[in-house]
């Protein structure tokens, strides 16, 4: 009540308005207290009383309130209805979001569920995998100190033998009378020439290579896909050879090369890759001219090596492995010219094809004897032979040896003939 504003407001608790309806008492101007809010301002959209009308909203449209009710309370259902609407989609929404919410939930805990699984199997075949490792590093290990026992025990008895027989010799010759000497000097040097012929390494049978490559593949596993393999191969160059159809010669401008196939110290081939390849491909009477060839690892132990030689000659092909040159290496490569195609025609004879021309003229310098006589006439050079009219070469496939002959060389090859 000290505010201006309601302090002609009449207040009362809460407590009190439970049971009491207000709907039947009339409303009065907050402005004018004393009069009651009966008249509707269209324009300031508040109900007004009689005074407002008079005062301020003079100019204003204005009409009593029952006759505006109807308009203004269809208009304000529909907006309710509207409104009605997006609560009950609201709530369809909230219900679709919670049902998402445990549906990922579900899915979460179905999909940390294959994880764990996924996890626990990959981790049961890496230690399968580990196990084989290890047991496969056990067996190499046997195996080579097997090698080395053998190879020991070999040369225990070769050394052993020779002691023997230098001590015995040894004794004979300080001890010995002549005749004892003269009689055992046959025995004693057959047996020490023999010991002497024993052929025995002068290195260790086997060596202590033993590597272990962690992002080297190993196959599949109980469906695993896993990594890591121990490498006892030791790629030797004095064993990688060279393959292919383009080794020693090519063509000019055309794309060749060769297969490198790499072997371990036992003639085996490695089965990876990795390698470091050093090819050089320099030509002999050109300094400054030499091939920059591209070499790709198949990644199985061999490694294809591909150049297109610009400069025909003679060129010489280095391959190293590890700076060393392989089998065969260093070699020469013949680079031929372009290859020329024929411009003549390829057929029995010039003569027979042009059905016994006089003017017939054939470059293969044939003659031919007594006329026209069919295709199985004795052409001079290829007789009954199919040939090509610029060169005479008898392969079809085969590449022209000359140019198309002048017509001075195609006259002194005429020769007339009476049908």
């Amino acid at each position: 009540r000290r505010q201006k504003k309601t302090a002609s407001h009449a207040v009362t608790e809460l407590e009190n308005t439970k049971d009491c309806s207000q709907a039947g008492k009339p409303l009065l101007c907050p402005s004018h207290p004393t009069e009651e809010l009966r008249l509707f301002c269209e324009q300031c959209d508040q109900p007004v009383c009689r005074d407002c009308v008079l005062g301020r909203h003079r100019q204003h449209p204005c009409d009593f309130t029952g006759n505006v009710i109807h308009r203004h309370g269809d208009a304000l259902r529909e907006l309710l209805k509207s409104s009605q609407q997006h609560m009950d989609t609201l709530e369809d929404v909230l219900s679709q979001v919670d049902e998402m919410g445990s549906a990922i939930r579900s899915r979460a805990e179905a999909v940390a569920a294959e994880i764990c699984q996924f996890a626990r199997g990959y981790v049961k075949v890496i230690e399968e995998h580990r196990d084989r490792l290890l047991k496969q590093l056990e067996d190499l290990k046997v195996q080579k100190e097997n090698l080395l026992h053998l190879q020991k025990a070999q040369l225990q008895q070769l050394l052993l033998d020779m002691r023997t027989g230098v001590e015995f010799t040894e004794h004979l010759l300080m001890s010995g009378s002549d005749v004892e000497i003269l009689v055992t000097k046959g025995v004693v040097s057959s047996r020490l020439t023999k010991l002497n012929s024993v052929a025995y390494s002068t290195h260790p049978s086997v060596d202590d290579r033993i590597q272990f490559s962690p992002h080297e593949r190993a196959g599949q596993c109980c469906g695993y896909e896993v990594f890591g393999a121990i490498l006892n191969k030791v790629v030797d160059p004095a064993r990688c050879t060279l393959h292919g159809e383009d080794l020693h010669s090519t063509r000019q401008n055309q794309l060749s090369g060769f297969t490198l196939l790499c072997k371990d110290t036992t003639g085996e081939r490695m089965g990876r890759g990795g390698e470091a390849v050093r090819i050089t491909i320099t030509h002999k009477d050109k300094r400054d001219c030499a091939l920059n060839p591209t070499v790709c690892d198949n990644g199985d132990g061999t490694y294809c090596i591909s150049y297109s030689p610009e400069e025909p000659g003679l060129y010489a092909v280095c391959v190293c492995v590890k700076g060393q040159h392989v089998q065969g290496s260093p070699f020469t490569l013949m680079v031929k010219h372009k290859f020329r195609e024929h411009q003549g025609v390829f057929h029995c004879c010039t003569f027979c094809s042009s059905g016994g021309q006089k003017a017939a003229r054939c470059a293969c310098g044939g003659t031919m004897p007594g006329g026209y006589q069919g295709c199985g006439h004795g052409h001079k050079g290829h007789p009954g032979c199919h040939h090509w009219s610029c060169c005479g070469q008898v392969k079809e496939s085969s590449e022209c040896l000359c140019g198309p002959p002048s017509d001075t060389s195609q006259r002194s090859l005429l020769r007339t003939v009476a049908l």
